[in-house]
């Protein structure tokens, strides 16, 4: 009985351990497109944008957190159901919304082109609520963490369609 209790141990910290692993690399993941397409912050600064605008300081403070609630949900969920069949619709959407995410940055910082990040970002803003709806079934609290991440999408969204039509 004793050896059995151990093993189901070693299975549970086997587990956390690999549910780190993937809050750490979909973390790193996320945060990439700051790497590869860096904020050009004279153009950005040049732009004519509404009031409302949040600094670029509070911006990047809310990705990082909102990065780190994909993160935690992602890791709830391999936590939970590894990449079984049961997940797979939420691993499937969440490869989606990562390329439309790391695409915005490049669409807005590398290319310039403010429609094509406009649209973009609608599409982060859709595959996050899909996430979302889609973790619900599988596991409420990983669904809860999205939430934040709609809203901003969808905010963020708002504010690119705004600066193109200001700056078009």
């Amino acid at each position: 009985m004793s050896l059995y209790f151990g093993e189901e141990l070693l299975l549970k910290k086997e587990k956390i351990v690999t549910a780190v692993i993937v809050f750490l690399v979909t973390y790193a993941l996320f945060s990439l497109a700051g790497v590869l397409f860096p904020v050009d912050r004279e153009w950005y600064e040049s732009l004519n944008k509404p009031d409302w605008t949040p600094s670029g300081r509070l911006i990047g403070t809310i990705w990082s957190v909102l990065f780190a609630f994909i993160s935690l949900s992602a890791a709830l969920v391999y936590a939970t159901y590894d990449l079984r069949k049961a997940a797979a619709p939420f691993w499937i959407t969440l490869i989606i919304n990562y390329l439309f995410n790391q695409a915005f940055s490049y669409f807005q910082f590398t290319q310039k082109n403010l429609l094509a990040a406009a649209v973009d970002s609608f599409f982060v803003a859709i595959t996050a609520l899909s996430l979302t709806f889609i973790a619900w079934r599988i596991h409420k609290t990983a669904a809860i963490l999205f939430i934040p991440y709609v809203l901003w999408s969808f905010f963020a969204t708002y504010l690119a369609f705004t600066i193109y039509g200001m700056n078009h």
